[in-house]
């Protein structure tokens, strides 16, 4: 059995900078990493960002550099099935067996699948490096007689507006299948869902608004999808974004869980179990300002990867930053903290050139806050949200973030 002081488990980049914050305090203690992945650690937002709109960002300049930043073993396709921790051992698909002083999670999410559509050669549960090369081949005519796919794109989140407008820009026809009637209606004010939506139709997708995929199928050198209204998609490649769930199912009953599926940790991301810690994706953690959550982007990722990276080798760091997220949409962008839900009230604020400034407030206090085409202003907005307040009138939330 191999022995590491200090073992992760996860491959991404939450993984990453766990080791490489190791070794800030340790240069000496050996370090592991059980990835199930067949790839290296990479940037994994720019799968569906910069991969595909800038052409100055290539996979093969942009490692993280685990192995060499960290001196760490990086195993690749160790899918992990069992963790010990009273043994201190952790067990993978392939027999193999290793012990650790300290252990952290970091296995981030597993892609939601539909039962009724396989994954596949021309259907992609997009997630890793290898979607990405895939996808890459299809649209640069591989196996599809040198010419620009039919994309079905299934999901309006992240991951599918993401694709879709990336697909766009690469010349393929797309069609984009969402189940609301107006393209990020549960997320953003009606006026600016409209204009997302508008935004993808005036590109050239066809959007397919109030279905669900309910199953489907590869055919010969196609995907044939049946959507819930009764209606069929036939295309030359699916591509399926409907979000992740905690990547936990190895862990039985050996660490204390969210509702979930999640791990819980505390303030310094240690779990319930002695000498085991976990981050990114993976955790439901106490956030300074924003509560109990769970937050699945990158600012989060890395900024509480170092800071448990720096616990497993003896650090006492409390993980109080509260993250932002953001997203990139042909010439829309945005940047944002905290709750955004549309069911909620909403004030927008018109922040000139287009931009919106968008506050989402419960009956106590704003709880979220977006930048629509405004950007550097989530440090305003996190110390807004720290103060638990509102306004009687949400409209004098107007210049709040300076």
């Amino acid at each position: 059995m191999t022995r590491y002081d200090y073992l992760i488990i996860g491959g991404g980049m939450s993984a990453d900078a766990a080791a490489q914050a190791i070794r800030e305090k340790d240069e000496n203690g050996t370090i592991g990493i059980l990835s199930e992945e067949p790839t290296q650690p990479f940037p994994r937002p720019a799968l569906s960002k910069k991969l595909w709109t800038d052409p100055d960002f290539t996979r093969d300049e942009n490692w993280l550099g685990t192995v060499e930043a960290a001196r760490a073993d990086v195993l690749l396709e160790h899918r992990v099935v069992g963790v010990d921790t009273d043994a201190r051992s952790v067990t993978c698909a392939n027999g193999d067996t290793y012990s650790y002083g300290r252990l952290l999670v970091a296995t981030g999410g597993h892609p939601r699948t539909l039962e009724g559509l396989p994954e596949g050669e021309r259907v992609l549960y997009y997630r890793s490096l290898r979607d990405y090369e895939r996808l890459r081949a299809l649209t640069s005519g591989d196996g599809l007689a040198d010419v620009k796919p039919h994309v079905a794109v299934v999901g309006g989140g992240y991951i599918g507006t993401e694709i879709a407008a990336a697909m766009l820009g690469e010349g393929c026809q797309v069609t984009l299948v969402h189940p609301d009637e107006v393209l990020g209606e549960k997320t953003y004010p009606t006026e600016l869902a409209r204009e997302l939506d508008q935004e993808f139709r005036s590109h050239g997708a066809t959007v397919l608004a109030g279905a669900r995929v309910t199953d489907g199928d590869e055919e010969g050198d196609g995907v044939r999808l049946n959507l819930s209204d009764g209606s069929v998609v036939e295309a030359d490649v699916a591509v399926v974004g409907l979000g992740i769930e905690p990547a936990t199912g190895f862990l039985s009953g050996s660490l204390r869980r969210a509702e979930d599926g999640s791990i819980l940790v505390d303030d310094r991301l240690r779990t319930s179990a002695p000498d085991v810690w976990a981050c990114g994706d993976v955790v439901t953690y106490p956030d300074a300002v924003l509560g109990l959550r769970r937050v699945e982007h990158v600012d989060n990722a890395t900024t509480m990867g170092a800071v448990a990276g720096r616990n497993l080798a003896g650090a006492e760091e409390v993980y109080d930053h509260t993250p932002m997220f953001y997203s990139d949409l042909f010439d829309l962008g945005y940047e944002a903290v905290g709750t955004l839900d549309a069911s909620l009230e909403t004030f927008v604020e018109d922040a000139g050139d287009g931009g919106r400034i968008v506050y989402y407030l419960t009956d106590d206090e704003v709880v979220g806050v977006l930048g629509w085409n405004v950007f550097g202003r989530t440090e305003d907005a996190v110390a807004l949200l720290a103060r638990h307040s509102r306004p009687a009138d949400a409209s004098d939330l107007a210049g709040a973030l300076g």
